[in-house]
């Protein structure tokens, strides 16, 4: 049964730039676990919004869970870490 996730990303102050660098970077690898990107949006003039947001669609909760575990995601640690000060992950369902 397909996953269908919404995440909501915050930059750390002053670091947009790097949390694009990140998201670049993991988000090339979703093809390797069968998911797809429904949507990539940026807020413009977000103050407390959060900057990107994203609709990822993994065939499974095993391709999920090897996404997460997947070691090439699991090196950008350090970047993600610097990069992102929330993520906030909502399963949903695509209605239109």
């Amino acid at each position: 049964m397909p996953v269908t996730l919404c995440v909501l990303l915050t930059a750390a102050p002053g670091n947009v730039g790097r949390l694009v660098e990140y998201e670049d970077q993991v988000l090339e690898l979703l093809g390797i676990h069968g998911a797809r990107l429904l949507s990539r949006v940026r807020t413009i003039d977000s103050h407390d919004a959060p900057q990107e947001v994203h609709v990822i669609e993994f065939p499974s909760e095993a391709a999920l869970q090897q996404y997460m575990d997947d070691p090439a995601r699991l090196a950008l640690t350090e970047l993600r870490d610097h990069a992102i000060a929330s993520t906030e992950v909502l399963r949903v369902e695509v209605v239109s």
